[in-house]
C-alpha cells in the first residue's frame, strides 16, 4: 500500500462527513448516507444540521453503518453569546438523537473581552451533553491572531470542551495550518486530553495530511486517532475515493 493510500484510509476514518447546506433535503442526506459506505471503510461520524438527525440515522442503519456517529450543531454559525440558547439547542439535539455536538464558541464576545460568557456556555453544554462528546467551534478565521486563537483553545479546553475545532465552514477563512499549530499546541500544553477538529477547505488526502503532520509532530504519532482527530468536510471524501480506487477525483466545492 502506497504511503498516499495509507492517509487515505487514515484520513476516512478521521472524517466528519458533513453537510451543512442550507438547501439540504432528505434526498440529499439520503445521498450523504449512501456516499458514505465505502468498500474500504466507513468515516468516523456524519455532520448535519439537528432537522435531519433521525434521517441520518436512518439512512446509515439502512446501509449496515450504524457504529457511525452522528454530529450536528448548535448556536451555528452565528457563535451568539446566549448561553441558554445554545444549551437549549443542546438538550433537543441530544434528544433527536445526536451523539456529538459542535458548539459555536461566542467568539465575537471573545474578541470583545468577555470570556465568562464562553466559558459558562461550553460548561452548560458539556453537562447537557454528559458522556456524550461536545466539539468547540472557535472559528480562528475570525479570531485571526494567534493569541486570540490560543486564549479561546484554552477557555474551550479548561471548560470542559472534548475536542476543539477550527471553524464553521461559514466564513471568508476556515481551518488553517497556521491556526491549527496554534490548537494543537494548547491541546499539548493541557496534556493532550482533548480532541482537534480541522474544517473547512480541506479538499484532497494532501490537504488532510498536513494537519495530520501537525498533530503527530506536536502530539506523538499514536495521539491522532478518530477518539481525538477529525476532520470536517464533504470534498475530501471525493479524493480518498479516488486514492483508494486508484482514479481521478472529481472537483468538488464542498464544505
Amino acid at each position: 500500500m502506497s504511503d498516499l493510500s495509507s492517509l487515505a484510509r487514515r484520513a476516512l476514518a478521521a472524517l466528519d462527513l458533513t453537510s451543512l447546506d442550507e438547501n439540504d433535503t432528505p434526498a440529499r442526506i439520503d445521498a450523504l448516507c449512501a456516499a458514505a459506505a465505502l468498500p474500504q471503510g466507513a468515516p468516523a461520524a456524519l455532520c448535519v444540521y439537528p432537522e435531519f438527525i433521525l434521517a441520518v440515522r436512518i439512512g446509515l442503519e439502512r446501509r449496515g453503518l450504524g457504529a457511525v456517529r452522528i454530529a450536528t450543531v448548535v448556536n451555528f454559525p452565528d457563535g451568539s453569546s446566549d448561553v441558554a440558547r445554545a444549551e437549549r439547542e443542546t438538550r433537543r439535539a441530544l434528544g433527536a438523537g445526536a451523539d456529538e455536538i459542535d458548539l459555536v464558541l461566542p467568539y465575537a464576545a471573545l474578541l470583545a473581552g468577555d470570556t465568562a460568557t464562553g466559558a459558562r456556555m461550553v460548561a452548560a453544554c458539556k453537562a447537557a451533553c454528559g458522556e456524550r462528546v461536545l466539539k468547540v467551534i472557535l472559528e480562528t478565521g475570525v479570531l485571526g491572531e494567534p493569541e486570540p486563537i490560543r486564549r479561546a483553545s484554552l477557555l474551550a479546553i479548561d471548560a470542559g470542551a472534548d475536542f476543539i475545532k477550527t471553524s464553521t465552514g461559514k466564513v471568508a477563512v476556515n481551518a488553517t495550518p497556521a491556526a491549527a499549530e496554534v490548537m494543537l499546541e494548547a491541546i499539548h500544553e493541557r496534556g493532550g486530553r482533548v480532541g482537534f477538529k480541522a474544517a473547512g477547505g480541506i479538499r484532497t488526502v494532501a490537504d488532510a495530511g498536513v494537519y495530520f503532520a501537525l498533530a503527530d509532530g506536536l502530539l506523538g504519532a499514536d495521539w491522532a486517532t478518530p477518539a481525538r482527530f477529525r476532520l470536517g468536510a464533504s470534498a475530501l471524501l471525493g479524493d480518498i475515493r479516488a486514492t483508494l480506487d486508484g482514479t481521478t477525483a472529481a472537483t468538488g466545492s464542498g464544505y
